[in-house]
């Protein structure tokens, strides 16, 4: 059975080595953390608002180090849905963790688009870290540019190929699905640092995911020390991590 939660935590892409480091203390991992494979308690419900509650366990210790309350929350505004994301650090020491959006969108990858925007403005291009060609799932050193006409990108397998394209340093902070005749289908709306665009190498999978993301995959050789993760979050003791990220249907 696949996963279902479309938010990941507490670690965004992989561990080099799917490990790492925290008090001299080796810690393995498997991509995109351990919530979305764990039962979350449904703690509110009306006819336009859900919240889901997880907690640290003696199964999440074993995987890492620290603990938690992650509330994932879903409403609906009028054609827009607002995810949240609240983590709670309840150690009394300071927590370190990434956290990211997996939505998927119905489309045809030949025929449907992407366009960027910044501030209300169409990108001009868009830079991309590319995944290492090594099996690690780990960032290597390769950068892809990509021209874009209008702000858009045009989609197809081969964009692919080495999996996600992560896009880093706020380039853009709304991405909309465009159908074959011009229309915009929605846009994913966030403030987050970097962002995702996925979808499967080599099956031409009939979606595309646009990931906001607060955290990423560490790159090939990195040391492993969980507190020096490039884009991690820190929280101190008892302070709490609010964001969140907007689908706008069109």
């Amino acid at each position: 059975m696949g996963t279902y939660i479309t938010s990941a935590f507490p670690l965004v892409g992989n561990y080099y080595d799917k490990k790492s480091v925290y008090s001299g203390k080796t810690y393995e991992m498997g991509q995109h953390g351990f919530a979305r494979d764990m039962d979350f308690e449904l703690i509110k419900e009306s006819t336009d608002e859900l919240e889901f509650q997880l907690k640290d366990s003696e199964a999440s210790k074993i995987k890492y180090p620290f603990a938690f309350m992650l509330t994932l929350s879903y409403r609906i505004i009028d054609s827009t849905v607002k995810v949240g994301w609240k983590v709670e650090n309840t150690n009394k020491e300071t927590m370190y963790f990434s956290i990211g959006g997996h939505p998927a969108f119905n489309c045809d990858l030949d025929t449907y688009t992407l366009r960027f925007e910044k501030n209300g403005n169409t990108n001009s291009k868009i830079t991309a870290n590319i995944i290492a060609g090594d099996g690690s799932g780990c960032l290597g050193t390769e950068i892809s540019t990509f021209a874009l006409d209008n702000g858009i990108l045009k989609m197809s397998d081969e964009l692919f190929s080495r999996d996600a394209l992560i896009i880093e340093d706020q380039q853009s902070d709304a991405v909309t699905l465009v159908n074959p005749e011009g229309k915009d289908v929605l846009t994913v709306a966030f403030t987050a640092p970097l962002f995702g665009v996925w979808s499967p190498v080599g099956k031409h999978a009939p979606f595309v995911c646009i990931e906001p993301w607060y955290g990423r995959c560490d790159r090939v050789g990195f040391n492993q020390k969980l507190e020096e993760r490039e884009y991690g979050n820190t929280l101190s003791a008892g302070e709490t991590f609010s964001v969140n990220y907007d689908i706008i249907l069109k």
